[in-house]
């Protein structure tokens, strides 16, 4: 993933995902450090996470939460109490916090942001609440009331900010697709529009945002660039986010709510800036910004590695040192308990290079340019790390040798000696072992040899529908008789019997009891006294008559199994999904979730994706007007 991105600081929004579910592939990545925010008491819901790659950039402090009051991990003293020089700084004063109708420990339950201080910048990555209902406004305007807060407060201090992250706020009408239609429905001007409370905090933050009226108090003047705007002015389209419950994204009918912000005067530190519609996987695509080689600051023409790394590391774009895991800080997924101290497999197996080598190759390569994705900077060849040596340079292990081991003198060695006696007493021989597993083996496949043979286990479903043949039935009332008198002779003996013998006669209290077949003599004589060797000389010909008295009857019971087969494919079978007005295509079945009559209820509706208005359309290749309820739909029978 962190290939096809080419970035160097990944952040990451709706992690859903708790402390006990990460896994090493989520914090021992080869070559980056981590850092989590998490829900502390909602599963599956919200958290962000960011990733930093080594070799370019390490932040010098780290925390999570926009208020201050969480703890580091293993410390019960809160971010915001903390020494100075252990602060990021910019938290939230009594009187801020007041100004929101939900308390500063609410505000950082549920795991919504991770911040990161380099020289150059503070980093922030936010996944702000999003819109869904009206119980959760209190919640939203009272985030991003301490977040707009955090962040003066840190310009205040002369601090330079980086905001990314979900924002779940379209910034103007070019801003979103169904912008129109929001101003139609909830019957509002343009100015209305853009003065929703959530939009209004947002553009006065937002160099060049849209504010009408007189700017709040404490928020008269904006300090924050929109980057991927600036490098696209008048840009339509430029969406970040679509609905997959109607197909939205094909269509391009979505909302830019994803942001990459930084200080005004940052803006001339970034060369580009701009979304990645085309990367699938989410619903959401990737933004990002890519920084200078070189950048102005205080004056000065510095290398952007210099400012985004720890004091010693690089100088003049060249490193000085590794880094190494008192570099990290606390708040770092390489310190939690489960994975402090441990490695990935593959770095088991990594070579590492000395450090005069490593000097050695620094110094008799030209640098060349570079880029940063997502606010850092790309790591040139010129200067690999150690952790990127170890992951470019792989061995690869021998296979056990079959030769015969070699002596000095060019002889083969001796092979090895038995062992004693008295060792063998003590351990099964590998004969013996076999041996037995082999008889359990044999007797095991025999006992279920034996059990398959019987055939009269559990039968499967299609054995009830098969008609019986007439010699499987003659063969059953053979062995099972009948009225207790067992018949002797062959299917020829039976067809002798006369055609009453399966009819059945009404004794005097009228229950109906079938009549016996007359069985053959103890002197081997059946009727008109043929002997049983005389009719298997000569066996009678078998009428269609006398067949029929046995077939027929005993086939009275037994289904057609092509009529069943049929019945049971109609029970079970899902009814043919109808077809589009539009263009003749099986649509596809959805659910109704809103609230009201119909809530639950599935309909059928046109399978392709809406199109560029939102809407159903006529006459064109997006979706078109059909709707039918599941429940009036037959399948097409008449």
């Amino acid at each position: 993933m962190f290939n096809i991105l080419e970035a160097d600081i990944v952040v990451m929004q709706e992690a859903k995902i708790q402390r006990k579910d990460l896994q090493d592939d989520m914090v021992l990545v080869p070559g980056w450090d981590c850092y989590f925010s998490l829900p502390k008491h909602k599963k599956g819901y919200s958290g962000v996470v960011i990733y930093t790659r080594q070799s370019v950039c390490a932040p010098i402090r780290a925390e999570e939460g926009i208020t201050g009051i969480l703890c580091p991990p293993n410390s019960s003293t809160s971010y915001n109490e903390l020494p100075e020089m252990q602060q990021i700084g910019g938290y939230p004063s009594s009187s801020q916090l007041a100004s929101s109708t939900v308390d500063a420990v609410t505000l950082d339950s549920e795991g919504r942001c991770v911040m990161l201080e380099f020289p150059a910048f503070v980093l922030l990555g936010v996944y702000s609440p999003a819109n869904r209902d009206h119980t959760r406004n209190d919640f939203r305007l009272g985030f991003l009331d301490v977040l707009d807060a955090r962040i003066r407060n840190l310009v205040r201090q002369g601090k330079r900010v980086v905001l990314t992250g979900d924002l779940n706020i379209s910034r103007e009408e070019l801003d979103t697709a169904n912008a129109e239609e929001s101003m139609r429905k909830s019957e509002l001007t343009g100015d209305e529009y853009a003065s929703t409370p959530a939009r209004r905090l947002f553009n006065q933050l937002l160099v060049g945002g849209k504010v009408f009226g007189e700017r709040d108090e404490g928020r008269e003047k904006p300090v924050l660039w929109d980057i991927c705007r600036g490098f696209h002015p008048t840009r339509k389209g430029m969406f970040t986010c679509w609905e997959q419950k109607i197909n939205a994204r094909p269509g391009n009918y979505g909302a830019r709510i994803d942001y990459v912000l930084c200080s005004e005067d940052m803006k001339e530190w970034f060369c580009d800036s701009n979304i990645q519609e085309g990367l699938l996987g989410s619903d959401h695509c990737p933004v990002y910004a890519t920084l200078k080689d070189k950048i102005l600051l205080d004056d000065k023409e510095v290398d952007v590695r210099d400012v985004m790394n720890p004091e010693g590391i690089f100088k003049d774009g060249k490193r000085l040192r590794d880094y190494s895991m008192k570099d990290l800080p606390p708040l770092s997924g390489k310190l939690i308990p489960e994975f402090d101290r441990r490695r990935n497999i593959r770095d088991m197996f990594a070579r590492k290079v000395s450090n005069s080598t490593a000097q050695s190759t620094e110094s008799s390569t030209i640098p060349q340019s570079h880029d940063i994705s997502s606010g850092a900077v790309a790591e040139p060849a010129s200067t690999p790390s150690q952790e990127a040596v170890e992951q470019e340079t792989t061995l690869s292990l021998p296979s056990a040798p079959t030769l015969p081991l070699q002596s000095s003198t060019g002889q083969a060695s001796p092979a090895a000696p038995a062992s004693p006696a008295n060792s063998t007493s003590k351990k099964r021989s590998i004969g013996e072992t076999s041996t037995k597993r082999s008889l359990k083996r044999s007797k095991s496949m025999s006992t279920t040899t034996s059990t398959i043979s019987t055939g009269k286990g559990q039968q499967s479903l299609k054995g009830f529908f098969k008609p019986k043949a007439p010699a499987t039935f003659f063969a059953e009332r053979a062995s099972r008789g009948d009225q207790g008198q067992a018949f002797l002779g062959s299917v020829e003996d039976r067809a002798l019997q006369p055609a009453t013998a399966s009819q059945e006669t009404t004794n005097t209290e009228g229950s109906a009891t079938p009549a016996s077949p007359t069985p053959v003599n103890g002197t081997g004589q059946g009727r008109n006294g043929a002997t049983k060797q005389e009719m298997q000389a000569n066996p009678p010909s078998l009428s269609p008559t006398t067949l029929r008295s046995y077939t027929v009857q005993d086939q009275e019971d037994v289904h057609d199994p092509v009529v069943s087969k049929e019945s049971w494919s109609k029970l079970f079978t899902k009814p043919a999904a109808p077809r589009c007005e539009g263009h003749n295509e099986p649509c596809i079945s959805m659910l109704t979730k809103k609230s009201g009559f119909n809530c639950g209820r599935s309909f059928w509706m046109c399978a392709r994706p809406v199109g560029p208005t939102g809407t159903k359309e006529r006459n064109t290749q997006w979706r078109c007007q059909t709707f039918i309820w599941c429940s009036d739909w037959n399948g097409g029978i008449t």
